[in-house]
């Protein structure tokens, strides 16, 4: 038997996925997505719904996907993207190249202290693959810090 999860008024519903961000994403094919989805991104299912939904989880946080009834859904852009931590983005990398990924951009530094790539999943939307490099000050490159941790 699964945890209840919090919500942010503390209340615990254990049909809903851990994490505070839970994207929404609207698939075709919603199973050949799931196992996109768990195959080159490492997700556990935790929850399908009637075959329409299916709740993924990731180290805590999670990603919702829906099954399209048309092909779209009110205006989707399909230019959104995901952000994914990993501990070793070279090594995921290299095991998602071995695959038929969509290879956007290759691993990269990026000044904000983040070494990513991009694939894109069979719907066309980029998740990006970051791993932290360097703890940096966003004001160095142009951040501001609203609120620190």
């Amino acid at each position: 038997m699964s945890t209840p999860t919090a919500s942010a008024r503390g209340r615990a519903n254990r049909s809903m996925p851990p994490g505070t961000i839970i994207p929404e994403l609207v698939y075709d094919d919603l199973d050949s997505a799931v196992a996109w989805l768990c195959g080159m991104l490492g997700f556990k299912e935790r929850l399908r719904i009637r075959g329409h939904r299916v709740q993924l989880v990731l180290n805590g946080a999670s990603v919702i996907a829906i099954a399209s009834a048309s092909g779209s859904r009110g205006g989707l852009s399909m230019d959104h993207s995901i952000i994914v931590r990993v501990e070793d983005v070279d090594a995921h990398f290299d095991r998602v190249r071995k695959s038929a990924a969509t290879i956007v951009s290759a691993p990269a530094d990026y000044p904000y202290g983040e070494r990513q790539y991009t694939i894109a999943d069979p719907s066309g939307r980029h998740w990006t693959c970051s791993q932290s490099i360097a703890d940096v000050d966003p004001a160095e490159w142009g951040g501001v810090l609203v609120e620190s941790t």
